[in-house]
């Protein structure tokens, strides 16, 4: 057990503190929720650059890391539906929420595949970019009620526009992350489809 590690694993506990306050209604909930989540996504970056500097990259580290990033990002969007943050269509936010999940259950999968038969599948270029584009998205949709809540308290100025703009950027995002989504989970099929397909070795 080294820091990297230990940053990784406390994304775990983290994300149910901030699904916690997401749901809170007392002053400064919502802030407190926001910052949590950031520095979930930072110890998201600085496990990895730890952990390739001081040379401990570990087959434990490249599975939890993307299983933390995995639980974190899954269980925000659940609350962000179930508190229809989103105001899109119950249906179709359902929908988007489904595919995230099924994709992450399969590339999991296909990772469980891959170690039975000592492959360590390492996290492709393009499920980082997902992954950092999805940090971005629902950093932006939790900003949301921060703006909304909580800075009216010490700003004077209204943030009506402050409120619009991190929902939409939030959204705009978001849809983005489900295209990198889609490609790297099909750059991880082409690459580890012998794990599928081929027989085990003997």
């Amino acid at each position: 057990m080294n820091l990297p590690n230990v940053l990784t694993l406390i994304r775990m506990p983290l994300t149910f503190a901030i699904v916690a306050l997401m749901y809170g209604t007392w002053p400064g909930a919502a802030t407190l929720a926001f910052w949590l989540f950031i520095a979930a996504a930072i110890t998201d970056w600085l496990d990895g650059k730890l952990a390739r500097e001081r040379n401990t990259v570990s087959d434990f580290g490249k599975f939890m890391d993307a299983l933390a990033d995995k639980v974190l990002v899954i269980g925000v969007m659940v609350a962000l539906l179930d508190l229809e943050a989103l105001r899109l269509p119950g249906a179709f936010v359902i929908m988007l929420v489904l595919m995230v999940i099924a994709r992450e259950f399969t590339i999991s999968g296909l990772r469980m595949m891959a170690a039975t038969r000592g492959v360590v599948m390492a996290a492709e270029r393009g499920g980082k970019v997902k992954t950092i584009i999805q940090l971005t998205a629902l950093g932006f949709l939790m900003a949301e009620p921060m703006v909304a809540r909580d800075l009216p308290r010490i700003c004077p100025f209204p943030l009506n526009g402050a409120v619009w703009l991190a929902h939409w950027t939030g959204l705009v995002l978001f849809f983005v992350s489900m295209w990198f989504m889609f490609s790297s989970m099909w750059s991880y099929y082409r690459k580890y489809r012998h794990v599928l397909f081929d027989a085990p070795a003997a």
